[in-house]
């Protein structure tokens, strides 16, 4: 698994891929938190508040991580590689966490720049230090498990196709079921109470739920069961493919 890993991560950063990500996500959070006018604008705001940042990373995440994932396996299919890749000594699980790991990985490295903004709000409100970080912290880690279901999705969309454009697209709306959808269709008044229920099937009642610096088991689980949904799918289509 390692070895797949390794191998994905300097994918990555051996080609502008790695380094256009990084440098696309902090440009448009910047962007929208620093320079643009608007709700999202910490320095307009009048709060030392970092909560802008995570309102928008999910929705920036939502079109970046199927950007990177399309080409998992998409391309092995494409390139004529998946056979090679299927008599490796390793098991399916371990090629897909591989994968999976390799991206999240970079997903990761592409964050850890915007502590700055948490600096910047702490050394600056007033008084200094003038900042919830139970909440910034458990918003952190939302964001984290957030990445994760996405780059689990991403991953299994990029076994449907060996057209990357195909595994991008699908990806994207997947994400934004999981993320949004649920949580409009529950917005309709004739479903009544069972709204809620369906609300809660959404990535985005569960990240809302850790924004507020609780780190509830029930909001953990929902990820870590998402995640690993679409990771057995992906090993599932590669039996397939394999048979």
């Amino acid at each position: 698994m390692k070895a797949i890993l390794f191998k994905e991560f300097r994918s990555f950063f051996g080609s502008p891929i790695g380094y256009l990500v990084i440098a696309i996500f902090l440009l448009i959070s910047g962007l929208f938190l620093w320079v643009f006018e608007g709700n999202y604008n910490v320095l307009n705001s009048g709060f030392a508040d970092i909560t802008p940042f995570f309102t928008i990373a999910p929705w920036i995440m939502l079109f970046l991580i199927p950007a990177v994932t399309m080409r998992s396996f998409s391309d092995e299919k494409k390139q004529g590689t998946m056979e090679l890749l299927l008599t490796k000594p390793l098991s399916l699980w371990e090629i897909v966490n591989g994968k999976f790991l390799g991206a999240f990985l970079l997903l990761i490295i592409a964050i850890i720049p915007t502590l700055i903004y948490v600096k910047v709000i702490y050394d600056y409100g007033l008084p200094e230090g003038n900042i919830d970080l139970g909440s910034t912290l458990g918003s952190y880690f939302g964001l984290l498990f957030l990445m994760a279901s996405y780059t689990a999705i991403g991953i299994f969309t990029s076994t449907l196709s060996d057209n990357q454009i195909v595994a991008f697209i699908v990806s994207v709306l997947l994400c934004f079921l999981f993320y949004f959808g649920f949580q409009g269709i529950s917005n309709y008044q004739a479903l009544g109470s069972f709204g809620k229920t369906i609300n809660a099937l959404g990535m985005d009642y569960h990240y809302k739920s850790m924004s507020r610096g609780v780190l509830d088991t029930r909001d953990i689980l929902y990820f870590v069961s998402i995640t690993i949904l679409f990771l057995s799918c992906t090993v599932y289509k590669l039996k397939s493919y394999k048979l």
